[in-house]
């Protein structure tokens, strides 16, 4: 009987090892349904929906910067879809987020589109004029900083049928035959006289429900100072509250200092800047409207936030891309 028993014991052990050595050998049916579902997830951050850059009207009449789905990645065929979108009741309507509306007239035909070294030329029909003086000029700048935004584009040259738009008819404004983001976006002008005179494009924030967006302003001033102090000054004046437009940067940060060299710039503040000292944190809202005010009016890849000598946040232009 003992004898049975040990024979016993040793059948169990021995089936026992020999089904954990199956598991090992043989993948179990979870484990290829995990499999799948891996590449299933692979294949679905491959195709992750692809967003862009767009300048359309707020409930202010602001040109702001928002975000719309795109499908297209080669240039002219973006540029030809982010034009459809700017268009009032364009093929890309639905693609306009709520709170924003496209600036150009519904009769506006795009006619062709060609690329080629950094610069867009579009041709519209003459249509894209017809709109109330209110809104002639700012036409233009939603289609130059709407393209600008394209990786590659540098410039775009408007096109009327073939000519090139050196005028806008209802304000009289004269244009520059090539445009990029020097010319300015929702402008307001301080000039007391006709020295030192200098655009600054600061970016502010504004609010639709709880969606957060930004808002570039260029401001024409009598002012020779450094463009990186004149921006952190605006943004951390109070008065900019009196117009709809918001910045969360601490009144009382300093800039200690500004240094560029090839391609980058890196800024040092007081601790002020942070919104938890403990934690050594910035606000991505403050983050945001020091780096794209640096991207509109430097030519540098990379901005680097310090404070008080300490590196805090690394290349500022990458994060906001």
């Amino acid at each position: 009987m003992l004898k049975r028993f040990w024979i016993k014991r040793i059948f169990i052990s021995t089936s026992a090892l020999f089904a954990i050595l199956l598991l090992y050998i043989i993948p179990s049916t979870d484990e290829l349904d995990l499999t799948s579902n891996l590449n299933q997830e692979l294949l679905y951050v491959d195709n992750e929906v692809q967003t862009h850059e767009i300048f359309l009207l707020d409930s202010y009449n602001y040109l702001a910067r928002t975000k719309v789905v795109i499908s297209e990645t080669e240039i002219e065929k973006k540029a030809t879809e982010l034009i459809n979108i700017l268009i009032t009741d364009g093929s890309g309507e639905s693609k306009v987020p709520n709170g924003f509306k496209s600036v150009l007239p519904s009769e506006a035909k795009l006619l062709s589109i060609e690329y080629n070294d950094g610069v867009l030329k579009v041709n519209f029909s003459k249509e894209l004029l017809d709109v109330s003086e209110k809104y002639e000029e700012k036409v233009i700048e939603s289609l130059v900083y709407t393209l600008t935004s394209i990786d590659g584009v540098d410039n775009i040259i408007i096109y009327i049928e073939g000519e090139i738009l050196n005028k806008l008819p209802q304000t009289g404004i004269n244009l520059p035959s090539t445009l990029n983001r020097k010319y300015g976006i929702n402008k307001q002008y301080d000039i007391s006289s006709t020295n030192n005179i200098c655009n600054v494009t600061v970016y502010y924030l504004n609010k639709y429900n709880d969606e957060t967006y930004y808002v570039p302003v260029t401001k024409y001033m009598n002012d020779d100072r450094e463009k990186v102090k004149i921006i952190i000054e605006e943004l951390t004046s109070s008065s900019v509250y009196n117009s709809n437009l918001m910045s969360y940067l601490n009144s009382n940060t300093k800039l200690l200092a500004a240094n560029e060299t090839v391609d980058k710039l890196d800024l040092n503040f007081n601790s002020y800047i942070f919104n938890s000292h403990d934690e050594k944190d910035i606000l991505e809202e403050v983050i945001y409207t020091i780096g794209l005010s640096i991207r509109d009016n430097y030519d540098v890849k990379e901005v680097n936030i310090f404070v008080e000598d300490e590196e805090i946040v690394k290349s500022v232009l990458k994060t906001i891309e």
